[in-house]
Formats: C-alpha cells, sequence, structure tokens
C-alpha cells in the first residue's frame, strides 16, 4: 500500500493544504521507499485485457446526491497502473478513508472472481460532469500513472498531458517520475460548478504537497498550489521542471510526413507560445527532429506560457477518428511572481502517434537544494474552438502557419539554401501605417547567413506572407530564427521563432 497519509492535527478542524504539507514535509526526511506494485498477474494484463475491466457507471461517486460531480475509478491492471492509490473524502472538514468494493469493476473474466468483502485496487480516477450537455456527464480530468493529468473543455478530444512536477526530463541526468500515492476530495455539494482535491507526491528525490481546484467550462481550467519538498541526503536535481505539459508532433505544415501518411498533419499541439513581462509574444513551431533538441527562453516573471493547438481546420489533419483540430491548448499562467527563469522546450525524434515527443516547463534560476522546499502555483486553462474569446493569444498580428521548401527555383539551387514561408493573421495598423508599408524584421543564429526577407499582403486569406530565405553553413547543427512584422515604429506582431533541427 502507499506510505501512511497524514491526518489533520485536530478533529475539530478542517482538513486542508497545510495537513497535506505537513506529511509531504515528514516523508521528505525519510528514506525513499518505492511503494509495492500490483502483483503480477495484474501487472502482466495485455492492452486489451485491461480494456476489458470496466467501472460500472451506475456506481460512480457521489451519483444521487444532486452533485453535478461524479468520480469513476481506473483500476490497478496492466503495466501502466501497477500501484495502488489511496483515496479519502473530505465531508464537514474531516478526512475519511473511500474504501470502494471491488465489485465497482466489472472484470469480464479477465481476473478471478474477488470476495464478496474485497476492496477495488484503484490506480486512477477520473471526473464527469454535464460539460457539453445539461443530461449528459462528460468526462472533464483524468489522474492515472505517475503524476500525469489532462483535462478537457467544451467539445474537446484528449490530447496532451499536464504533470505534477518534471524532475531531470532535460540536463542529461536520468529522469525521474515521481508518484501521486494518496488524493483527498472534498465532496462537491448540491450544483457545485468547481470541484477541490488535494494529492500527495512521493518520489526518490521529491516530495509535494498539491491543491487543486477544477473549474470546467467552454476552456476548463485546473488551478495548482504546490509545495515540494526535495528530500534529504538525495543527490542535486539539475532540472526542476515547474508545470511541465507533454504532448506529440509527428508532422505538420513545417514538416511534411516522410511515411507517406494520407493525413496532412498529425499532432496535438503545434506550437510552444510565451507572453513576456514586458507584452512580448513569442511563437515556436514544434518539430519532430532525428535525435534530441532541447532549446529555452530565459525569462524574468513570465505572464504564461503553453503548447498550443491553433490550427483548428478538419482539413489539415483529416482524420475521422482522432479529430486533432478539437486536441485543446493547454495555457500555463503563473500564480504570483515567479522571478528569473527559463521556459525549456524539449523535442525529439518519434515514429508515429502514439509516442509523445515534446515537452515543455518552467525552470527556477534557483533550484532548491535537498533538505529545502519551494512554494509555487499556476492556473492551467485547457482552450480550444469553443472557448469564445477567452483564448489566451497576442492581441496583434499572429502566426498561422509556417511551411518550409521551394516552388519553382529558376537553375540549380546552391547547396544549403533553405526557405521558409510564414503567414501572419491580419491586425489594425496603426495611423500613417499602410499595408504596403508592413515589412518583416528578421534575424538569424551564426550557423546561418540572410539571403532575403519579403513580406506582402496576403489577398487570399488576409493578413501578411514572409518568405525567409537563408543559406546554413553547418548543416549538421541547428539554425535559431527569428522575424516579426514591423510597421513604421510599430511591432505588428508576435515574434515567429524557429530553430531548423540539424541534419
Amino acid at each position: 500500500m502507499p506510505a501512511q497519509a497524514p491526518a489533520p492535527a485536530a478533529a475539530q478542524r478542517a482538513f486542508g493544504f497545510a495537513d497535506v504539507a505537513r506529511g509531504a514535509r515528514a516523508l521528505a526526511a525519510q528514506p525513499w521507499r518505492a511503494a509495492p506494485a500490483a502483483d503480477a498477474r495484474r501487472a502482466a494484463l495485455d492492452y486489451d485485457a485491461v480494456r476489458r475491466i470496466q467501472f460500472r457507471a451506475e456506481a460512480s461517486l457521489w451519483r444521487g446526491t444532486g452533485s453535478p460531480f461524479e468520480m469513476q475509478f481506473f483500476p490497478v491492471a496492466g503495466a501502466a497502473a501497477v500501484r495502488e492509490l489511496r483515496l479519502y473524502e473530505i465531508e464537514q472538514g474531516q478526512a475519511r478513508p473511500l474504501r470502494l468494493p471491488a465489485s465497482v469493476f466489472n472484470n469480464d473474466g479477465v481476473l478471478p472472481p474477488e470476495p464478496a468483502d474485497a476492496g477495488a485496487l484503484v490506480a486512477g480516477w477520473r471526473l464527469t460532469y454535464p460539460l457539453n450537455e445539461a443530461a449528459k456527464q462528460d468526462e472533464v480530468v483524468a489522474f492515472v500513472g505517475s503524476n500525469y493529468f489532462r483535462a478537457l473543455g467544451q467539445a474537446q478530444r484528449y490530447g496532451l498531458s499536464a504533470r505534477g512536477i518534471a524532475i531531470d526530463t532535460t540536463g542529461g541526468a536520468p529522469e525521474e517520475f515521481p508518484d501521486f500515492t494518496t488524493f483527498w476530495f472534498e465532496r462537491p455539494a448540491a450544483g457545485a460548478r468547481q470541484f477541490v482535491f488535494y494529492a500527495l507526491l512521493d518520489g526518490p528525490r521529491v516530495t509535494g504537497a498539491y491543491q487543486f481546484t477544477l473549474q470546467p467550462g467552454p476552456a476548463t481550467t485546473t488551478e495548482v498550489r504546490a509545495q515540494l519538498f526535495l528530500r534529504a541526503g538525495s543527490t542535486p536535481i539539475r532540472t526542476l521542471g515547474i508545470a511541465p505539459l507533454t504532448s506529440m508532433f509527428l508532422h505538420g505544415e513545417n514538416q511534411a510526413s516522410s511515411t507517406g501518411d494520407f493525413r496532412p498533419e498529425v499532432h496535438d499541439s503545434d506550437g510552444l507560445q510565451i507572453e513576456t513581462a514586458q507584452g512580448e509574444w513569442l511563437w515556436r513551431p514544434l518539430t519532430n527532429p532525428a535525435g534530441t533538441l532541447v532549446t529555452s527562453f530565459a525569462l524574468n516573471s513570465p505572464r504564461g506560457f503553453g503548447l498550443m493547438q491553433r490550427d483548428r481546420s478538419f482539413a489539415s489533419y483529416e482524420d475521422i477518428e482522432a479529430r486533432y483540430e478539437a486536441r485543446p491548448s493547454a495555457w500555463v499562467e503563473p500564480i504570483g511572481d515567479w522571478g528569473a527563469g527559463r521556459v525549456e522546450l524539449l523535442q525529439f525524434r518519434t515514429p508515429d502517434e502514439t509516442h509523445d515527443n515534446i515537452a515543455a516547463f518552467w525552470v527556477p534560476a534557483q533550484i532548491p537544494a535537498p533538505a529545502q522546499s519551494i512554494e509555487i502555483a499556476w492556473r492551467i486553462h485547457w482552450q480550444g474552438a469553443a472557448a469564445g474569446g477567452t483564448d489566451r493569444a497576442p492581441p496583434a498580428a499572429r502566426v498561422l502557419q509556417t511551411r518550409s521548401g521551394y516552388g519553382y527555383f529558376k537553375g540549380e539551387r546552391p547547396a544549403g539554401l533553405h526557405k521558409l514561408v510564414i503567414d501572419f493573421s491580419d491586425t489594425a495598423l496603426p495611423a500613417g501605417v499602410q499595408a504596403q508599408d508592413v515589412q518583416g524584421r528578421a534575424s538569424l543564429s551564426a550557423n546561418a547567413r540572410l539571403r532575403r526577407v519579403h513580406t506582402y499582403p496576403n489577398p487570399v486569406r488576409g493578413g501578411w506572407r514572409s518568405t525567409l530565405e537563408f543559406e546554413r553553413l553547418d548543416e549538421r547543427q541547428p539554425v535559431e530564427l527569428r522575424l516579426y512584422l514591423q510597421g513604421g515604429a510599430h511591432a505588428l506582431s508576435e515574434t515567429w521563432s524557429y530553430v531548423l533541427p540539424p541534419q
């Protein structure tokens, strides 16, 4: 069973975040002990067998109480769900163990019958809510596996995931995956519009206390408060990833399929979006590089960052089952001043869409040493086409697409010559600035020589098109490029920031 959960210090005091933090602090002072995994029989179940074990919807927690929220559970089964969670329900301020009978799962003969008094082995959970229709329960958030979770707003399909923490995802040290071992759920009242719960994190070098506040809607939000305790006597963490996001990019407008895929684009996210403290917006299109590519943006007090799915056209994907155009964007909004640090972007090769290959997170400039702690908070906006203007997006022209390659070229194209085409949306022009006055301002890293920038109005979709031609001096090294629109003395767009991976 997972580590013993902390109990309230006094029965008459309401259980809350401080109780979870007290338990996390105590765990951090002790050597780490991995929670026991499920028995080998359950762990050996394959994908098809796990799918046959279904939670009985009629057993949903809080059904019939008048609450719009209901909870269902995932069983301990298969290689990805091998550890049992400890669950508590908070009612009238008191936390009590939540024990579910084994009968909440229909095993469909996959596992031997359980004794009548057996408890369910739970590895994860999902919350439902009448998100899209008043009379229908829709899944709105799910927690299963390590410290991963994902959520949905209206008219969305599951895509990218978030995590509670990322430990040495970059930096050269082996990555660690701490687990959420214990959850406490505040019993939702009749007519509730938000759901509050707590989680205890435990891993080899870090423990943590978390408070989540979920508010479903067109753009569902998950507000996260976290206090992390680095384990005494452990090896220092090189890269502490705060508010990490995990996604997938196989191919898209800027990188055509190399396998003959009939689908023009396959990705859960198509770019990293950042808003700086000074109000500058950055857009970095994602790639599927041949190797591992890590880039970062040094910032002070960022206003937000996220992995976004900007392209909302079905014709861009042509996938009737996956519906990539309905995958959510995830925008991370810091709560409070995060100070100095960097947004780190990890991209590596994936052969197909079943493997995530993108990660983005905040790394504070000062990482706590072993036996120290850090408290930080953020809000994730799960945005989609139904958000109705609530999307976090630049107020000026934004990048609509990035394309790579040449059309007709007279004569022999020089070796190392590259061309990128960037489309920007329309935007209001300052007084005295005409459409023909708009120019593209480009800068390139030392491994490239600029040949030409040409910017002109797009008469078909509106906005502007910029074509950027340059020579890469060493094909074995990446090239970093930046471009934005300028009219007179005014910046008219976000900054397009692109990395051409090594060949």
